[in-house]
């Protein structure tokens, strides 16, 4: 666009105009994004101009006064520094990098896991962070083997207490299968069975934790042959064969509660 370098203006579906900012790095086209005047656009390119080819700038400069928006700054701003282009706003560092939410929230993961967040735009409902893959939507939690009914403090911790860093190291799993708990002492190992139909019932506390997860699912047959239809879901036991689980399932016992529970009328 004449007297606006970097500057694309564009027409939507319902007429209006708007312009379209970018650069190019390297034979790369990189977008900076849609704004409503040219003098904007215009602005987002300087400041990309500013940050790739000038030198300007480091990520605590960011302020409400730059036409980019920080999603792009950080993208821009990790190019600069480590000479490697993503769509997302990844910060490498030496072993983990940072992906950056916002000027005063990031995420620390291990680098294993760049390749994935390149592709992969995190997002935040509720205090979770989750990713959309093919229609459907996860939360980041999944990648370390824990399931969505999951409580923190409970079924796992951050072990350096911060709860923005999520590299492998950081994440230790307690309980892995569903109504399990690890309520062993310093002496002896047990694991509490607890499953909930109209409050908590115990079904019992077992030696180790295979044996209460299989017991739980015990308990969910149990009720659904009393008519107790609930969505269970059900442990599965990755380390045993069929024939194992069968044998276990077949010798667990679980609490005379469950096992004479009627459904109410």
């Amino acid at each position: 666009m004449k007297n606006y370098p970097g500057v694309t203006k564009t027409k939507k579906k319902n007429g209006d105009i708007y312009y379209r900012s970018s650069i190019t790095i390297k034979t790369k086209h990189v977008s900076l994004g849609s704004f409503d005047e040219p003098d904007k656009a215009s602005k987002a390119y300087e400041e990309a101009c500013q940050i790739v080819r000038e030198n300007r700038y480091q990520l605590e400069d960011y302020s409400e006064k730059f036409a980019l928006d920080f999603e792009k700054f950080v993208i821009l701003m990790n190019y600069r520094n480590t000479g490697i282009l993503f769509k997302t706003p990844i910060y490498l560092q030496k072993g983990y990098f940072f992906y950056y939410l916002d000027p005063d929230k990031r995420l620390i993961f291990d680098r294993e896991d760049m390749f994935f967040y390149a592709e992969h735009k995190i997002q935040v409902r509720g205090g979770y962070y989750f990713i959309c893959d093919y229609g459907s939507q996860y939360n980041i939690l999944s990648r370390y083997g824990i399931k969505n009914y999951a409580k923190k403090g409970t079924d796992y911790v951050f072990s350096n207490h911060n709860e923005d860093d999520f590299r492998y190291e950081n994440i230790r799993i307690i309980n892995e299968y569903v109504g399990v708990t690890d309520i062993s002492d310093e002496i002896n190992k047990c694991y509490e069975c607890v499953i909930h139909i109209r409050g908590n019932y115990l079904v019992g506390r077992y030696e180790d934790e295979i044996t209460a997860a299989v017991a739980y699912n015990k308990a969910v047959d149990v009720l659904a042959s009393k008519g107790i239809c609930r969505k269970y879901s059900k442990n599965y036991i990755q380390s045993l064969s069929g024939p194992e689980y069968k044998e276990l399932y077949a010798k667990v016992s679980i609490s005379d509660k469950i096992n004479a529970f009627t459904k109410a009328k």
